[in-house]
């Protein structure tokens, strides 16, 4: 399915909801289940890194206990291919590129086509670079999800999502993930003015967590991807407020 499956979660101006959960911090079978069960529409799915440079510290604690576990690349993937049987949410997997080039980057895509991968996020790999692996992505049809941020000029934003698939992933904040209360003024212009220059669904990311800031980012953007906020909830097993979240979209 692949890059379908997330387009297919964006139709008819359906707005999207994407949690993000660290792989190995807790059982992520369980955490998928739910989360589709809830209504998701996309769910991310972070691996453990020992250098997280985007991260802010709820998620950098939660790769810690994951890697603490002795969570691996082979054990996430081994996870989603048997969750997958069960679920037909798309699978978007967040990770730094060291761990892609450490495991074989052939490797590592034939096993996202095991287990059912229909994206990634690679925040620390600039498009620049990016042939390091996109072509054979493309032609394992799984998306390369593009990152553009605040500071990121219309131009360099049109260039970046020009040859990508699957939807953007607009950085709401300059700087890592976590919860914020408020956001920057000028963040609805910039996020319009992604959209009006885009083909693809454009959603949210970075400090996004109450329903009100879910609500405020609906109104311009495609989707939302609520991450610090959701890591949270699901530690101190408040999974009725992840719902309120989800149903904040809908």
């Amino acid at each position: 399915m692949g890059v379908e499956r997330i387009t297919a979660a964006f139709q008819n101006g359906k707005k999207a909801f994407i949690p993000y959960v660290m792989g190995g911090d807790g059982d992520l079978q369980e955490q998928i289940r739910f989360l589709d069960e809830a209504g998701a529409s996309i769910v991310e799915i972070g691996i453990p890194f020992s250098d997280p440079v985007a991260d802010g510290p709820t998620i950098q604690r939660a790769g810690k206990r994951a890697l603490d576990n002795g969570t691996t690349l082979e054990g996430i993937f081994q996870a989603l291919a048997e969750v997958r049987t069960e679920v037909q949410v798309p699978f978007v997997l967040m990770t730094y590129f060291n761990p892609i080039l450490a495991f074989g980057k052939e490797r590592f895509i034939g096993r996202c086509i095991e287990a059912g991968v229909d994206g990634i996020i690679v925040p620390d790999l600039p498009y620049e670079e990016q042939d390091i692996i996109a072509p054979l992505l493309r032609e394992a049809q799984i998306a390369l999800i593009p990152l553009v941020t605040i500071t990121s000029s219309i131009e360099r934003v049109q260039k970046i999502t020009s040859e990508s698939q699957g939807f953007v992933y607009a950085v709401t904040v300059a700087g890592v993930t976590g919860v914020r209360r408020d956001f920057e003024q000028e963040l609805q212009t910039y996020l319009e003015k992604v959209k009006a220059n885009v083909q693809l669904p454009v959603v949210a990311g970075f400090g996004i967590s109450t329903t009100e800031q879910i609500e405020e980012m609906i109104r311009v953007c495609d989707g939302v991807v609520v991450g610090s906020k959701v890591i949270e909830l699901l530690e101190n097993e408040k999974q009725d407020e992840i719902r309120e979240l989800i149903a904040a979209v809908k």
